[in-house]
């Protein structure tokens, strides 16, 4: 692009919010520098400083200066020492492995606790039990987390990440609307940061699991996806014009609980026939138990290896959830009409069966032009987890509560950011 082009592209005028505005700086520059490198290190590692420097178009000192900056903050390391065919041979870097995060992923009966470290791999993880009394579930939890602590003595443990099965106010971190856990008012972050000494940060799982996506896996390009979770419920996480997205108390994105029938099943909400209750693996359940009802109870897992067995009613209930799934996506896609949306949960794990299901139910409701790439994250659980640890190692806080983005942290020590520049 020429410097004429260039000049072209800048005219006009842009909207500014001088309610909520902050003047470039060349702190601001360095941030950025900063963001930049620290992404190209975490794509390519090992990668050495001068490598850096040709794909950051950087200058070498820029890089050096940055690199041992993440050094000393501990996000990065020295590594091997690369052959070279002449001259100094470079000392590689990449990410710390020993900075890792404690991630929970709270369902409405357990919990599931782990150990995540920078790179998104989990060291170690446990089950743990819940009922609906958030105290005595909570000091469960808290007494996993203490033994899974000391599992890593030589880990630089930099918080606690929890992914929730509902919604949680960004002003406020405290959960504002989780059915399915049937919990009364409780201020989770507070009982667990007084008893662990680490900071928490919570989100609603299926935002977390976009984060994660954003995080560890390769979205470049893409500027606006939603993404989907089956489970007990149907959660979704929104990412619009390269932000994620909170709305009012942090609860944009809620179509689980849009009624698609009101003569349809009661919802955990109070509503009838929200799209959660035709959907969810407890619907499949529901399905599976109406084409048997003189069947054993099973579990969703139990289901799928029926249909893999070759079980027809247990075939059929899947199908018939997978149909729900592709339905209630036209919703997603005639409001925000996203680029990319992405599947999460057991469902993935037979995408085989659910893939051309909801492909097809999806392009059958697209309004105009060509439907959205569909697409599962292939994780499962694992999803959730990494989306927990990446609400710790983000630069920045998840959401602000206008829905505006992501909102600046403590600028002394940033985390690796989120790639939603």
């Amino acid at each position: 692009m020429t410097a004429a082009e260039t000049h072209r592209n800048v005219r006009g005028i842009r909207h500014i919010d001088l309610t909520d505005v902050q003047l470039a700086s060349s702190e601001t520059a360095r941030r950025i520098n900063r963001d930049i490198v620290l992404e190209l290190i975490r794509t390519s590692q090992p990668i050495s400083r001068a490598d850096l420097a040709r794909r950051s178009g950087l200058q070498r000192s820029t890089v050096s200066q940055i690199v041992e900056q993440l050094i000393r903050e501990k996000w990065v390391r020295e590594g091997s020492i690369a052959s070279a065919p002449r001259g100094r041979r470079p000392t590689m870097v990449g990410l710390n492995e020993d900075l890792v995060a404690i991630a929970v992923d709270i369902h409405p009966r357990q919990a599931i606790v782990a150990v995540v470290d920078l790179n998104g791999r989990l060291l170690s993880r446990a089950l743990v039990p819940l009922s609906s009394d958030p105290e005595a579930s909570t000091r469960l939890i808290v007494e996993s987390m203490q033994r899974m602590h000391r599992t890593v003595p030589r880990k630089s443990v930099e918080g606690i990440g929890i992914s929730l099965p509902g919604r949680v106010d960004p002003a406020t971190q405290r959960m504002t609307f989780a059915p399915n856990l049937h919990w009364p008012d409780f201020d989770l972050k507070k009982v667990i940061e007084t008893k662990m000494r680490l900071p928490v940060k919570m989100e609603n799982a299926a935002t977390a699991c976009l984060l994660a996506e954003l995080m560890f896996a390769r979205m470049d390009g893409v500027r606006d996806a939603v993404l989907v979770t089956v489970s007990e419920g149907v959660g979704t996480g929104v990412f619009a014009n390269g932000q994620l997205i909170a709305g009012l108390h942090g609860m944009a994105g809620e179509f689980g609980h849009i009624p698609l029938d009101p003569a349809g099943p009661r919802c955990g909400c109070g509503q009838s026939g929200c799209w959660e209750t035709f959907a969810s693996c407890q619907a499949a359940l529901r399905y599976y138990r109406e084409l048997q009802p003189r069947g054993r109870a099973v579990t969703f897992h139990e289901l799928l290896n029926l249909a893999e067995e070759g079980n027809a009613p247990a075939a059929q209930a899947l199908e018939k959830q997978a149909m729900w799934i592709g339905r209630g996506l036209r919703m997603i896609i005639a409001a925000l009409s996203p680029s990319n949306i992405l599947i999460a949960g057991d469902v993935t794990s037979a995408w085989h069966r659910f893939g051309p299901v909801i492909e097809k139910e999806a392009a059958n409701q697209t309004l105009a032009g060509s439907p959205p790439l569909i697409r599962p994250t292939h994780e499962g659980e694992i999803a959730r987890l990494r989306g927990a640890a990446a609400l710790v190692f983000q630069r920045r806080l998840p959401l602000d509560q206008s829905g505006q983005g992501l909102a600046p942290e403590d600028e002394g020590h940033d985390p690796l950011r989120a790639q939603t520049a």
